[in-house]
C-alpha cells in the first residue's frame, strides 16, 4: 500500500484485543495498520492467570451473559490453537464456613449446562481422603468439586493473532508510539514515532480502534486531545511462581475467607503458578510490580490449603499487570465488571474512533466480532465473520493430537530429545518445522543459550515474531527466563543486539 493510501482501520495497541481485531478485520478484506508502543503482549495480555475460562465466580455478580459467552468460547479457542490452548481440570475444595456446598453445586451445574459444552468433561464430586488431589492439601478438606476449564499461553496467543494478521496483509508495527491523531474530515491523520530510531511518519486511516488496554484513556487524553476522560478502572493483579508444589496435572481453585479466590496451577512443568490479587491501581501501568502485601497475601492464602506452606523463599518469579476494567462504579475491585464495552464516536463526516474498555482473554475473539460490527457501520461491510473455524498459525492439528504432533516432530528431527520436541510443539505447533528447517543435527541449530534455547529458535522469533530483546524471547515468547542464568540472558541480549545491528547495516 502506497504512502498516500488511506487504511480502513488503524489499531492502537498490540495486546490480545488489538491483535484479535486486526486479524478479524484484515481477514474480511479491510486494510489494517496496527501500532504497539512496546512489544506485543507486553502489558495486560502477558500478565493474566492464563486461563480460558467461563469465570465461575462471575456468576456471584450475576454476569450471566459474560459467563455464557466465555463458556461457549472455550472449545472454539481450543480448536483454533491446540498447541497453546488445552483443557485443564480444576479442583475446588469445599471449605467449612465459606460458600455452602449447595451454592457451589448450583454454580457448577450452570457452568456445565449454559455454555454448549461438547468435548470438555463434566463436573464431578471428589472424596479428598482417597483422591490423590487431596494429598498436597491439609487433611481438613474432605470433599471437593472437579470441573473443566482451559489453559492458554497468553503472550503466544497475542503473537499468533498478530502473525496471522500480518500473513493476511496487515501492517504490524511494534515499538512504535502514536504521537498524535488528528481528524481531517472523514479520515484520521496519525503521527507515529519509531521508539528505536525516533523517526516519525504519518499514516492516514478511515477509522481508529483504540485498544490500548490500561492506556486507553491516556490515548484519548494525549494523542486524540480529549480532556478529562475517565472510562476505565485500573485494577492491578499479581502472581507468584514457586517451585512445583504438587505432581497432579489438575489445578486448584481456592476460596479465601475475605471472599476472594486464588488459583494454584501447574506451570511450565517444574513450577506452580499462584494468583491473582485484585486491587485498585494508581500510576503508570508499565510500573506495575508485586507489593510486599500482595506477596504475603498469596503465600498466606495458598498456605491455608497446602499442607506444606508457601514461603517467600519458594518464589522463583513474580509478574504483575493492570486490568483496564470498564468503570461501572462497583465498590470493590474484585466486583467491577469483567465484561467489555465498545464505544464509538464520530461518523457523519467526522472520522470515527471506537474505544475498547475492559474484556477478558477468553472473550477476545467475540469482542473482535462485536468491534467489526462497529467498523462496518462506519467503513462499510466487507467479508463475513470467519474466525470461529480458522486455526491460528501452527494450530492445524486435531484438538487431542498434541502428543502425536510432538512425536511426529521428533521422528522428523531424530536429534531432538523428546522434551525439546514437545516444547517446540507447545510453542509453535506445526510451524516448529519452519523453525527447524533443514537442520540434521543439534549443531545445525547454532549456539545454545541455555535450557535448549538455540540460535535457530531466536532467529525465528526475530524474523517472524517481532522479538527484539532477550526479555521478549525469555519472558513472552518462550518463558525460558525461568531457567536461564543472568549471564546466559545477558549473552542472548548481546547476540540479539549484534544481529539487529548487522541487519540495520545491511539495509
Amino acid at each position: 500500500m502506497g504512502a498516500s493510501a488511506i487504511h480502513d482501520v488503524f489499531v492502537i495497541g498490540g495486546g490480545i484485543n488489538g491483535c484479535g481485531i486486526a486479524r478479524d478485520a484484515v481477514g474480511r478484506g479491510f486494510s489494517v495498520f496496527l501500532c504497539e508502543m512496546n512489544d506485543l503482549a507486553s502489558g495486560t495480555s502477558s500478565g493474566s492467570t492464563k486461563l480460558i475460562h467461563g469465570g465461575l465466580r462471575y456468576l456471584e455478580h450475576y454476569e450471566f451473559r459474560l459467563v455464557r459467552e466465555a463458556l461457549m468460547e472455550r472449545e472454539v479457542l481450543w480448536k483454533m490453537a491446540p498447541h497453546i490452548i488445552w483443557p485443564m481440570r480444576f479442583v475446588l475444595p469445599y471449605a467449612e464456613g465459606l460458600r455452602p456446598a449447595w451454592l457451589l453445586r448450583l454454580g457448577l451445574f450452570l457452568y456445565d449446562h449454559i455454555g454448549g459444552r461438547k468435548l470438555l468433561p463434566a463436573t464431578k464430586t471428589l472424596d479428598m481422603v482417597s483422591d490423590k488431589a487431596g494429598k498436597p492439601l491439609k487433611p481438613l478438606f474432605k470433599k471437593a468439586f472437579e470441573y473443566s476449564d482451559g489453559w492458554v499461553n497468553d503472550a503466544r496467543l497475542v503473537v499468533l493473532n498478530a502473525r496471522d494478521a500480518a500473513d493476511r496483509g496487515a501492517v504490524i508495527r511494534t515499538r512504535t508510539r502514536v504521537v498524535e491523531a488528528r481528524r481531517e474530515g472523514d479520515f484520521w491523520s496519525v503521527t507515529i514515532e519509531d521508539m528505536v530510531s525516533h523517526a516519525t511518519e504519518t499514516v492516514r486511516a478511515k477509522l481508529i480502534v483504540n485498544a490500548a488496554g490500561p492506556w486507553v484513556d491516556r490515548v484519548l487524553a494525549g494523542a486524540v486531545g480529549q480532556n478529562d476522560v475517565h472510562n476505565v478502572r485500573l485494577v492491578g493483579g499479581s502472581h507468584i511462581v514457586v517451585r512445583k508444589k504438587f505432581d497432579d496435572p489438575r489445578a486448584y481453585f481456592f476460596q479465601n475467607r475475605d471472599g476472594r479466590i486464588i488459583f494454584a496451577i501447574p506451570y511450565e512443568e517444574d513450577f506452580t503458578l499462584i494468583g491473582t490479587t485484585d486491587q485498585d491501581f494508581v500510576g503508570d501501568p508499565k510500573d506495575a510490580r508485586i507489593s510486599e502485601t500482595e506477596t504475603d497475601y498469596l503465600c498466606a492464602a495458598a498456605s491455608e490449603y497446602f499442607a506444606e506452606p508457601v514461603r517467600r523463599s519458594d518464589i522463583v518469579w513474580t509478574y504483575s499487570a493492570v486490568r483496564p476494567l470498564y468503570d461501572d462504579g462497583a465498590s470493590k475491585a474484585q466486583e467491577a465488571t469483567r465484561d467489555y464495552v465498545l464505544k464509538a464516536e464520530g461518523g457523519h463526516g467526522r472520522a470515527a474512533i471506537v474505544n475498547v474498555f475492559g474484556g477478558k482473554i477468553t472473550t477476545y475473539r467475540r469482542l473482535a466480532e462485536s468491534m467489526l460490527e462497529k467498523i462496518e457501520e462506519h467503513v462499510g461491510k466487507r467479508g463475513k465473520p470467519w474466525t470461529a473455524g480458522a486455526t491460528l498459525p501452527g494450530g492445524d492439528f486435531p484438538v487431542n493430537g498434541f502428543d502425536a504432533e510432538a512425536a511426529k516432530l521428533k521422528a522428523s528431527y531424530p536429534f531432538l530429545d523428546l522434551a525439546h520436541a514437545r516444547r517446540l510443539t507447545r510453542l509453535y505447533g506445526t510451524r516448529a518445522r519452519t523453525l527447524l528447517g533443514l537442520a540434521r543435527s543439534q549443531a545445525d541449530l547454532g549456539k545454545n543459550f541455555g535450557a535448549d534455547l538455540f540460535e535457530a529458535e531466536v532467529r525465528y522469533l526475530m524474523q517472524h515474531e517481532w522479538a527484539l530483546t532477550a526479555e521478549d524471547v525469555l519472558w513472552r515468547r518462550t518463558k525460558r527466563g525461568l531457567r536461564l542464568t543472568k549471564e546466559q540472558a545477558a549473552a542472548l541480549d548481546q547476540y540479539m543486539s549484534a544481529t539487529l545491528g548487522d541487519r540495520a547495516a545491511a539495509e
